[in-house]
């Protein structure tokens, strides 16, 4: 269970003799080994404020890996858990200000300010609100964003005037994770109604259904997939004027120097590409363009082609740079008697298992065939299609 923050805790945090505190309880190592006699040292200097400082800096920790320049923020852990990481944050960021030169952005739910932080390091956004019902968040918000005009408002109820407005409804109840549309807070359907007609992004989870929500409840605006360094994070809904209906696929990457490379594909692209026997290699697409339903578009562009119509593996002669490919050993059929056979004439060690199509639990196949070599290999199954095939391969590598 996480600390429940109140504002005097926040206060506390933001004075100059928190700062001091914060400093010393950083410099312990609240590992699950040492935390008794951590909690006892803290308590006994900064009662009652121990929790918070001990909470706080568990959380900065957990933040490092997640938002640049984190160090000195103020966060709840449900909070810091909903935060978009950094990197897709300040690509959205220069997009809208690419989108609405000049615009104002208020971000309704802004929470804890991660958003916001990397709002108003944007050139070309004129000014940043941030509103939020939570005001423990709110006075996080104040202590994390210093240029941002902050004010206590519900999403749902119109506040500003601003160009570009921005949610991020929450994913969770007391009951854990949510999923329906309506279980959102703020409803999702609600805040696409309330703001009708004007510039709204949302954030959603990856796994919405944009489909139904095109299909049943009438969305017409871009449904924006996006992942970073191979995981997907959000769907992000676009809609109002100067906004086009369609789907896009944004993959971002970290190079080693810590800038993010930015690779970006549309359904306004061809996506007329056959089916065929494998090439050299099986590729498989980023997740961000096999949820935006992108992946024909994708291989129309890379010269690729697919293995069956209704497979996201793809498969040709070359690698796109940033996606993962798989070079063919041999094809087999996919009984564990003919895959124990075949893996043991390559030496198979340890196995990578990558299954779409076939009903197939890779963990639980993996104990079974029971590779004893020394030779690294990944092993790919799906189907052609009604017939399962199985493609052994070397060991996956990123291009």
């Amino acid at each position: 269970m996480s600390y429940s923050f109140t504002l005097d805790d926040v206060a506390f945090l933001r004075s100059r003799h928190g700062e001091k505190a914060l400093e010393m309880v950083s410099a312990l190592a609240l590992t699950p080994a040492s935390m008794l006699a951590d909690i006892t040292e803290a308590r006994s200097r900064y009662a009652p404020h121990d929790a918070a400082l001990i909470e706080t800096v568990r959380c900065r920790r957990r933040a490092a890996a997640k938002l640049r320049e984190s160090g000195d923020m103020l966060f709840t852990d449900d909070a810091l858990q909903q935060a978009t990481a950094s990197a897709v944050s300040a690509h959205r960021a220069a997009e809208i200000a690419a989108r609405f030169d000049g615009a104002v952005v208020h971000d309704m739910t802004c929470s804890i300010g991660a958003e916001l932080r990397e709002l108003v390091r944007v050139s070309g956004i004129r000014g940043v609100i941030g509103s939020d019902i939570d005001r423990v968040r709110l006075a996080m918000a104040r202590h994390n964003v210093p240029g941002a005009t902050l004010l206590v408002a519900d999403a749902l109820t119109p506040t500003s005037t601003a160009d570009v407005l921005l949610a991020d409804p929450a994913r969770r109840s007391d009951a854990g994770r949510v999923f329906r549309l309506d279980q959102l807070t703020p409803p999702l359907l609600e805040l696409l109604t309330t703001y009708a007609g004007r510039v709204l992004i949302v954030k959603c989870a990856p796994g919405l259904d944009h489909q139904l929500l095109r299909n049943r409840y009438g969305f017409d605006g871009e449904v924006q997939l996006t992942s970073l360094d191979g995981g997907v994070r959000e769907a992000c809904l676009w809609s109002g004027p100067g906004i086009e209906p369609g789907r896009r696929a944004t993959v971002l990457r970290t190079r080693p120097d810590g800038s993010v490379s930015t690779f970006e594909i549309t359904d306004r692209e061809d996506d007329d590409v056959p089916a065929g026997e494998p090439g050299e290699w099986i590729v498989d697409p980023d997740g961000a363009v096999v949820r935006a339903g992108l992946v024909r578009h994708y291989a129309h562009r890379f010269g690729l082609w697919q293995l069956d119509p209704q497979i996201a593996y793809l498969t040709g002669d070359s690698v796109p740079e940033g996606a993962r490919g798989f070079r063919v050993i041999e094809q087999t059929g996919t009984s564990e008697k003919v895959l124990r056979k075949a893996l043991a004439a390559h030496d198979a060690g340890s196995l990578e298992i990558l299954v779409r199509g076939l009903d197939v639990d890779p963990d639980h196949l993996r104990k079974k065939l029971k590779t004893k070599g020394s030779r690294p290999l990944s092993l790919v199954l799906t189907r052609l299609g009604r017939k399962g095939v199985a493609f052994i391969c070397e060991p996956g590598v990123r291009f």
